[in-house]
């Protein structure tokens, strides 16, 4: 017998509330949002940390992965738990889109469908290449260093003519146990911000617009990023409803990061399946919208 129609799923660094910490009581916030949604159409609900040792998984009809943010940091794990877990209930997204989206090679598989991403060269485990040889191969100047499996902008490098000797030890020491991609540097982010457009069962809800700080170029706000409230133009709402449609299958819920390229044109900076930050906070109707995509699913 199922106990639970729907587990919202965190780690244990945000369990709790907290009236000091902003970051963690915006993590509480729009995790309580989503959870009064799911219980004002009588959906069981209990939200746990994912690594929760005492839970039995088989007693939920679903999880929904909320707030994991230390599932790159403990990937293997968390891979493990995911196969265990994925047998045992429902998992939102399912396992398939989930281990599709956590390595960025997704991006070509979405290129393939006609969906226009950052241009991006991937660097495979193993390669025998060094920054200098690649930046004169692609006759790149200015770029992005990150890894294929990676969240929080771990390893991402800014890198120029100038600044290549000085990352090659790091370089090398990464591209020996993981694969990496580098894209040319996307001056628009800096000027302009990245859009984060929320998409739920194939359907945009709200967006919002993130800007990096004077003298970075990351834009989250663990690096001192600033988030705006955007409405977007018909041309990005139906780029970001596209580029959900051209996954595999349909994600109930998705954050679709675009940008405009150095080209001028809208461009997939991420399409975040997993985990995203969704902003209800900003738009606390979407918690509704979510829900009810999770109360269909489970009819």
């Amino acid at each position: 017998m199922k106990l639970y129609d729907c587990v919202i799923l965190t780690d244990q660094r945000y369990l709790n509330d907290s009236k000091t910490d902003a970051y963690k009581h915006n993590v509480y916030y729009e995790d309580r949002l989503v959870y009064h949604a799911l219980e004002e159409l009588k959906l069981k609900t209990l939200r746990l940390a994912w690594d929760d040792m005492f839970f039995d998984w088989s007693t939920t009809k679903s999880v929904l992965f909320r707030t994991t943010w230390d599932y790159f940091d403990r990937f293997d794990e968390f891979s493990k738990w995911l196969e265990v877990v994925s047998k045992q209930t429902t998992l939102i997204n399912s396992e398939a889109i989930i281990r599709w989206n956590i390595d960025k090679h997704y991006l070509l598989d979405l290129q393939n469908n006609g969906i226009h991403i950052a241009e991006s060269h991937f660097i495979e485990q193993g390669a025998k290449v060094t920054l200098k040889q690649l930046h004169h191969i692609l006759n790149w100047k200015e770029t992005v260093l990150k890894p294929c499996i990676s969240g929080a902008a771990r390893h991402t490098y800014k890198l120029n003519l100038e600044n290549l000797e000085q990352h090659e030890t790091i370089f090398q020491e990464l591209i020996a146990n993981e694969a990496m991609m580098l894209q040319p540097f996307q001056h628009h982010i800096v000027s302009k911000g990245e859009i984060s457009m929320m998409v739920f069962n194939g359907k945009f809800t709200h967006a919002i617009l993130k800007k990096a700080k004077t003298g970075d170029f990351r834009v989250q706000d663990d690096f001192g990023g600033s988030v705006h409230n955007y409405t977007p133009t018909a041309e990005e709402i139906m780029f970001a409803e596209a580029s959900v449609k051209a996954c595999n299958e349909l994600p109930i819920y998705a954050r679709v990061d675009i940008f405009e390229d150095n080209d001028g044109k809208i461009a997939l900076s991420e399409l975040e399946l997993i985990e995203p930050e969704l902003w209800f906070r900003h738009h606390p109707e979407a918690a509704k919208t979510l829900a009810e995509g999770i109360h269909h699913k489970l009819k």
